[in-house]
């Protein structure tokens, strides 16, 4: 289990090591073209093909997307039907090529109102990359903050735990295998975190753009990590203490 920033300062490098993105923005996208909302989705996909790439070739070590989360279920039913089609789509042809990139996937959330299909197409494509050393791909799928702490803290309980501290809780939550993210970019414009990883995200690095998820490219990606890298990250230190190499301004 890795330490929590609020612990321990974690080591701060020019490249973030965990980035966690909301990908906002697709529906816009396709009303601005006067296409249907499901279109926006569909180029959406190739955003994250972009992204993945993208993220492994800039050197980051854990990238996790934002696909689905609990409140997402309030969307009209024929797109969650779509949206849910999209996923078992992408499970059954994207696994191979993430496999054969050496990259490991793993899906968080809650899977009790995913489709027995679904759920066995994630558990084989988990099972077919658990091996790969490269990039760590989470994609966050009927998934909110408030579960993800509810959760762990029932686990512990059931546990018999009978008084829960920091570490402990962190120990089981959704993503106990990685690091807190370092940087988190929300594209569509909007200026909130909606529930994503409240827990992980107490001291990334926040940053919003206007851009769609699907206008989201390479270029735009390392203009959110040219921003990252000219952050000053105190953790609760001042300027002083900090090494020069670190200091900013």
């Amino acid at each position: 289990m890795f330490a929590s920033s609020t612990q321990d300062v974690p080591e701060v490098r020019p490249v973030p090591r965990h980035i966690a993105i909301i990908m906002d923005g697709n529906g816009r996208w396709a009303k601005k073209r006067f296409l249907p909302r499901v279109a926006g989705h569909k180029r959406g996909l190739e955003s994250v093909r972009d992204t993945i790439k993208a993220c492994a070739d800039l050197g980051v070590e854990y990238l996790t997307l934002f696909a689905f989360s609990t409140e997402n279920w309030r969307r009209p039913p024929d797109e969650v039907s779509f949206l849910m089609g999209l996923f078992m789509t992408a499970l059954e042809r994207e696994v191979d090529k993430l496999h054969r990139n050496n990259i490991r996937l793993h899906v968080i959330g809650s899977r009790e109102r995913f489709s027995a299909e679904i759920v066995e197409r994630i558990e084989r494509a988990e099972a077919r990359t658990a091996g790969n050393a490269g990039l760590v791909l989470t994609i966050a799928a009927d998934y909110g903050g408030r579960w993800d702490v509810m959760q762990a803290a029932n686990r512990l309980l059931a546990q018999g735990a009978t008084r829960l501290d920091e570490a402990a809780l962190a120990a089981n939550l959704s993503m106990a295998y990685a690091p807190e993210p370092d940087l988190f970019i929300r594209t569509g414009g909007e200026q909130r975190i909606s529930n994503f990883l409240l827990w992980q995200l107490a001291y990334a690095e926040l940053f919003f753009t206007d851009l769609l998820w699907p206008d989201f490219d390479a270029q735009a990606l390392t203009s959110a990590v040219a921003s990252f890298q000219s952050r000053e990250r105190r953790f609760g230190r001042t300027s002083e203490q900090l090494p020069e190499t670190q200091r900013r301004g």
